[in-house]
């Protein structure tokens, strides 16, 4: 169950639950494969993906616009 950051929140930045998804499991990998550098100062969890979450509500992590095919 996902607590925090809420689902409706998340949806508010990314406007796709598929994209959603997709970009915090990337983001979540680079964090586990150690290929990436923290953005956040604090975190309130201790897994890649709920990290990944997190820095997408705050703002920091977006989607690119030019990888969405029309």
């Amino acid at each position: 169950m996902l607590l925090y950051p809420s689902q409706d929140d998340l949806l508010k930045e990314i406007d796709s639950k598929y994209s959603l998804v997709i970009l915090a499991a990337k983001r979540a990998k680079e964090l586990h494969n150690n290929t990436a550098t923290e953005m956040l100062d604090t975190y309130g969890s201790k897994k890649n993906v709920g990290k990944a979450l997190e820095e997408i509500i705050s703002g920091d992590l977006v989607l690119d616009p030019d990888s969405i095919s029309k």
